[in-house]
């Protein structure tokens, strides 16, 4: 889904995608969006309170042959003025710090486990880190058709 501009130029919808560290969920919900919906979207991710980027989130997205290792976690705050076509939330922390943005911002909610909470091996870890890449890429896909 195109948005017209003046002088028929044209770009993709507009979509910053939140949590609290922008380490691990909306890292893997950028880099899946940016690579499934190509030139429809734009898409950006920050945090509420903003890390780094987790190395788990990296790997397991390169299992699925997206290339996130050279993102970096942002601060919402970078993007303050900036106009979005939609702002999804995916943990319920930044949902309630979400800071206000223009009515004509469409707001979406995932409340998703924090897969850098899970304790145990590196096997287990990855699993969560898996599970929920791939809850993500089903929500993705229904937000792209739509349906969500």
């Amino acid at each position: 889904m195109s948005v017209n501009l003046p002088g028929n130029e044209r770009r993709g919808m507009r979509v910053l995608i939140l949590c609290t560290g922008n380490s691990a969920r909306s890292q893997m919900a950028e880099g899946l969006l940016r690579h499934d919906g190509g030139k429809e979207y734009e898409v950006f991710s920050a945090g509420t309170r903003p890390s780094q980027v987790r190395p788990e989130a990296i790997q397991v997205m390169q299992e699925v042959g997206i290339d996130i290792s050279d993102h970096r976690s942002k601060s919402v705050d970078e993007f303050e003025g900036q106009h979005f076509d939609y702002v999804i939330t995916v943990c319920d922390n930044a949902k309630e710090s979400c800071p206000i943005f223009p009515a004509t911002t469409k707001r979406l909610h995932w409340s998703l486990e924090d897969p850098a909470a899970v304790q145990g091996p590196e096997q287990q870890r990855l699993a969560e880190f898996r599970r929920v890449r791939d809850q993500l890429r089903i929500c993705l896909r229904r937000f792209a058709q739509g349906s969500c």
